[in-house]
């Protein structure tokens, strides 16, 4: 009879059974700053976000690891830094960056795929090879409303399964994209950010239009109308987020699946304007956090806990019950087919660079969460500009390896009306809290008292009172990036 009730429990608690483990949507936005109700933004309108924190954790020291997109979610996908899994810059077109394939032995979807669940993914993937990140569905929607994405789930929703779901729903807004604002009357037209053109509206989207004179710039960002156009088209493409994702809650609430799904709110990144995306500045990696756990007690939880995105990946397997806490690695790793000669297949990968918080979810100040690294090496294939970080709650190191070069721009951020206003006022213009030029050229190591300058004005780097500051941040950077296998450690040996 014990046999037989260890037996049943067993049954019941197995990572496989739908009843013990939940749903679990990942939701990842494109280029979103913090910059919401719940962030303490009184100029955007977000309620649906604001409403998910109110029942979740707010998490407010979440960073990216890499402020580029591909790279960026190959990190999301595989709990190591982009440096570890090959994917240093995008995948698409010529570009053509991919993460090895012995990657997948970690790989989030195929992890959770052998936890019993059934993965499906919708609108931006952005990621290679298939191999290494591959759902059972590609889910239709048009990734530039949230809203249409998210009714293209209701028959995942809706299937008759014993098995729980993981959804990777990713949207392509609040990317630039789509054009320039004609009806704007400033010489330089402000980017739609996947806006209609004329104030039109998306299918089912009540658009909201912000007043370029009303929204709030940023520290980084320089005060101008051409800046203000930008953020007001910025704004109201996060606004058209903010919808979807109240209809994706509705849907789970009528099809009977929101008492049993954890629902995770990010970005790959920053916004998506000079100073931010494809920095390592603050602008470029901090992002929105929230995870709403349906069995948690506490609600409302602001946490600051400083996470990254290598932690996004054992949390969920931590969620699924398919993690190691201890070895910070999969229960059990993919079984990866043997590369073929003369293919580089990467070297294996057996544990993650980051660890779950879900432990942490219900506290405030949890304690052993005081540091993240970044890593940055391409976006475009042209730009190739390596940036390491280490940063804590005191200071903030960037190592710039190849700082002796201009610094390389983004296609679209180099044509934001933005950027090109305070270029065209010539090197000292200012541009934020820098200067054009500062901006273009900078020096090897940037070293910030980021408790008292926020904004990173003040280079503490050269100054000799911070002479064993730097040092000392230098060594915590050469520990993380032997930790994660760097392989542009070997740049402190000979430059």
């Amino acid at each position: 009879m014990k046999l037989l009730l260890l037996a049943l429990l067993l049954v019941c608690f197995s990572p496989k059974s739908g009843a013990a483990t939940p749903n679990i949507i990942l939701f990842v936005t494109d280029d979103q700053s913090p910059i919401a109700g719940c962030y303490g933004h009184t100029d955007i309108k977000t309620p649906h976000l604001d409403r998910l924190a109110a029942e979740g954790t707010r998490f407010t020291h979440a960073f990216a690891t890499t402020a580029s997109c591909s790279a960026s979610r190959s990190v999301i996908l595989s709990g190591l830094h982009n440096h570890r899994n090959g994917q240093y810059g995008h995948t698409h077109a010529f570009h053509k960056f991919a993460s090895f394939p012995a990657v997948a032995a970690v790989s989030l979807p195929l992890q959770m795929k052998q936890a019993g669940y059934r993965t499906a993914q919708i609108g931006k993937y952005h990621v290679a090879p298939v191999s290494v990140f591959e759902f059972e569905k590609r889910l239709a929607g048009n990734a530039r409303n949230a809203r249409s994405m998210a009714e293209s789930c209701r028959d995942l929703f809706q299937e008759n399964s014993d098995q729980p779901f993981f959804l990777y729903f990713c949207t392509s807004d609040p990317h630039r994209g789509g054009g320039v604002d004609k009806t704007s009357p400033l010489e330089l037209k402000p980017d739609l950010f996947g806006n209609k053109p004329e104030r039109k509206a998306h299918q089912g989207i009540e658009e909201v239009f912000y007043e370029p004179s009303k929204v709030k710039v940023p520290d980084f960002l320089p005060d101008t109308p051409e800046c203000r156009a930008e953020i007001a088209q910025y704004h109201q493409s996060c606004s058209r987020i903010d919808q979807g994702l109240g209809h994706l809650v509705s849907l789970l609430k009528e099809t009977g699946q929101w008492d049993n799904t954890v629902l995770i709110y990010t970005a790959d990144h920053g916004m998506a304007f000079p100073g931010g995306k494809t920095t390592v500045y603050e602008a470029g990696l901090r992002v929105p956090f929230i995870v709403r756990h349906p069995e948690a007690k506490k609600r409302g939880v602001v946490n600051n806990a400083m996470i990254s995105h290598v932690d996004i990946t054992p949390s969920i397997l931590d969620l699924a019950k398919a993690y190691d806490p201890e070895r910070r690695a999969p229960l059990k790793l993919i079984n990866v087919a043997k590369v073929p000669s003369g293919e580089n297949g990467g070297k294996p990968a057996k544990a993650y660079h980051g660890r779950s918080w879900v432990p942490i979810l219900e506290e405030t100040s949890p304690k052993g969460w005081n540091e993240i690294g970044a890593s940055h090496t391409f976006h475009e294939i042209q730009m190739y500009y390596p940036m390491r970080v280490v940063r804590d709650r005191k200071y903030k190191l960037i190592w710039n390896i190849a700082w002796r070069q201009p610094y390389p721009f983004a296609s679209d951020l180099w044509r934001a009306s933005t950027w090109q206003a305070q270029f065209a006022k010539g090197a000292e213009a200012p541009y934020g809290k820098r200067t054009v030029d500062s901006y273009i050229n900078r020096p090897q190591f940037e070293l910030y008292d980021i408790s008292s300058d926020p904004s990173e004005a003040r280079n503490l780097a050269e100054d000799p009172a911070f002479a064993t500051v730097l040092t000392h941040y230098q060594s915590k950077l050469k520990t993380m990036q032997k930790r994660t296998e760097d392989p542009w450690i070997m740049k402190w040996r000979y430059e």
